[in-house]
């Protein structure tokens, strides 16, 4: 297990009488997962492949995104016996687990994909290490081959179990068809406790054919796996102490409170302690972008505001925050001054990158709770630091350092603006998925972000493909909201095969291409750390080029509605047309310009007081207190 507390494979048995199981429903009990009374089954005899699908139906599963192969092969068959699991047929496999991870993003529930042995499995390898990064609940099942083959180089053989321990939470591989209710509940369990992450459960094709005694629920075997829940008391009160004592506090706020739902209880501590609030990539919508309080986003592609008062805070308030090196920049001069709280159910991540002054290990939906009565009680016997000067220079620089762009010199289309008019005519009600590059920082930047997984896109790994696929999923988990994919062109073209999923399954995204005719990140680093040498990223997609694909032809001969947008004067009706089309996909491709760049920046490598607003210009810091 990558994270957490360490498992073994070969997991020591640890059985619970029927009485202690539901004494303990509320740490152990598998049904308690999926928010559904617990159900007690069995015994019965069935296949291996029957309880397969018969413990995702206990578990609450109710969409699987899979493609089926030879060793996977005994668990299709009872999947068309089921009326309680809608399982969809993707054209990748990556496309499977990209949509699992999309599927839990915007439901906060557990998306489980499927996969075949050999390149199945290995096909599911990235968002497994994608999930992983992002720390998103995902269940993988996969077939492997019979038990008495394994190690023999067989057809399709792979030791999938060994390669995804590195990016999984765990990996299991199954050779007794007896296990797999247990095995199940325990993979559905680590996924969604603690740290969420990915679990991938390898069934031999000979297990999944034998027959076994099915009952439910299953005693799970997990000694060791303790996940620390409430924080200490001493460490909450010393933190509260040192928050109220604060002249510059900053709540320095990770994907971890997005995986906790601690919207609430995020912007009660925020008021109450009056401190800025800073929201990473992962983050974005866990506190609202209209709250006075919100700085922005951090790092190297954050606002000003949000660099400046890292950089000169007197206190990070870190909540579910890692201290990543696109956020903290150069390591030893990331908020010189600044002592540290640092809250996360994760030990392995406190003081891993930056020496917590105060750690506290837990739930935030508990350490959040309890920090924020803790400081009431410190206010209201010692009273508070006064922040009005800190809140003087921070609103000098976001009145001077708004977020913003330029037209570009050539005369075409502007990104920024195509993915600004997306979100005010669709609104916060909307999901947003993204690729990775230029188009990922201004969807980060330019949607307005009111509500929690409203957000979805590939940070720690950064994943090209990621959009389509994981708006697929988001929308199976949302079919009442609307969902964007909004995507670069070299991202497009690496999972646009999706496009046949959601029309066959009635799934009706909206892709909105940002075709710059590049790979525009590459492009911009490019441009200003290799003296404009393009190499190898033009892609022909776009203004002046052979267009190869044409991305409106592409869609409709996957049956979308297709539309092209080249000027900027056409965004919004392109747009409201886009959104009167519910029937099917739309795909737009909006032709725009190749020089835009993202800004600000920090470059890699440098201390984040050198962030750039623009080209060799540097905010002017000397912001009277």
């Amino acid at each position: 297990m990558s994270k957490d507390q360490p498992i073994s494979p070969a997991v020591m048995a640890q059985r619970r009488a029927p009485s202690a199981a539901v004494a303990q429903a509320a740490e152990t009990d598998p049904a308690r997962l999926t928010g559904a009374a617990a159900e007690v089954v069995g015994p019965e005899e069935m296949t291996g492949s029957q309880a397969i699908i018969r413990s995702l139906e206990q578990l609450g599963v109710t969409d699987v995104f899979g493609l089926p192969g030879g060793a996977i092969l005994p668990t299709y068959d009872p999947l068309l016996d089921t009326e309680k699991i809608n399982h969809i047929l993707v054209r990748h496999e990556q496309g499977a687990g990209h949509a699992a991870e999309g599927y839990a993003l915007a439901s906060g529930r557990v998306g489980v994909c499927i996969a075949t042995s050999g390149p199945g499995a290995t096909n599911l390898v990235t968002p497994l290490a994608d999930a992983n990064m992002d720390s998103i609940p995902m269940l993988a099942i996969t077939g492997q081959v019979a038990s008495s083959s394994i190690g023999s180089d067989a057809f399709q053989e792979a030791d999938i179990v060994g390669m995804t321990m590195p990016v999984t939470k765990h990996s299991y591989l199954v050779t007794n068809a007896q296990d797999i209710p247990r095995v199940l509940a325990e993979a559905y369990h680590l996924a969604s406790t603690g740290r969420p992450g990915p679990v991938l459960v390898d069934v031999a094709k000979d297990a999944q054919q034998a027959t076994m005694t099915f009952s439910w629920p299953p005693a799970m075997e997990l000694p060791g796996y303790r996940p620390v829940t409430r924080g200490h008391s001493k460490q909450i009160k010393e933190a509260a102490r040192m928050i109220a004592a604060a002249e510059r506090p900053v709540l320095y706020t990770g994907g971890g409170a997005m995986r906790a739902d601690v919207a609430d209880e995020l912007k009660e501590l925020a008021e109450l302690t009056g401190a800025p609030v800073v929201t990473t990539l992962t983050a974005r919508g866990i506190f609202p972008d209209s709250h006075p309080q919100n700085m922005g986003m951090p790092g190297m592609h954050g606002t000003v505001p949000a660099v400046f008062a890292m950089q000169q805070s007197d206190l990070l308030v870190t909540l579910g925050a890692r201290f990543d090196d696109r956020v903290t920049g150069q390591l030893d001069t990331f908020a010189p001054g600044a002592k540290v709280i640092h809250a996360d159910i994760d030990p392995a991540e406190i003081s891993k990158n930056r020496m917590a002054d105060v750690p506290i290990v837990g739930d935030l939906r508990h350490v959040i709770p309890d920090l924020t009565q803790a400081v009431r009680e410190v206010v209201e016997e010692s009273g508070t630091s006064d922040l009005e000067a800190w809140w003087s220079a921070l609103n000098t620089l976001k009145d001077t350092y708004p977020l913003g762009y330029t037209s570009t010199d050539d005369g075409h289309g502007s990104p920024q603006h195509v993915i600004e008019r997306i979100s005010a005519l669709t609104g916060p009600e909307a999901v947003y998925a993204a690729g990775v590059g230029q188009h990922q920082m201004w969807s980060a930047q330019f949607v307005d972000y009111e509500r929690p997984r409203q957000w979805l896109n590939s940070a720690g790994l950064g994943t090209m493909g990621f959009a389509v696929p994981a708006a697929m999923g988001a929308k199976v988990s949302q079919p009442d909201r609307v969902v964007w994919a909004i995507d670069g062109d070299g991202c497009f073209q690496m999972t646009n095969q999706e496009l046949a999923t959601c029309v066959i399954n009635d799934v009706p995204i909206k892709v909105a291409v940002i075709n710059n005719s590049s790979l525009g990140m590459v492009r911009q680093w490019q441009t200003l750390f290799y003296d404009g040498r393009y190499s190898n990223t033009e892609l022909n997609t776009g203004h002046n080029s052979r267009r190869v694909p044409d991305f409106v032809k592409l869609a409709e001969a996957y049956g979308c509605a297709a539309l092209r947008c080249e000027r900027d004067e056409d965004v919004d009706a392109t747009i409201k047309e886009a959104l009167e089309i519910n029937d099917r996909p739309v795909v737009i491709d909006f032709v725009v310009s190749a020089d835009a760049m993202v800004w600000p920046m920090v470059p890699a490598g440098v201390s984040n007081d050198q962030i750039q607003i623009a080209r060799n210009m540097t905010p002017e810091w000397n912001t009277e207190d």
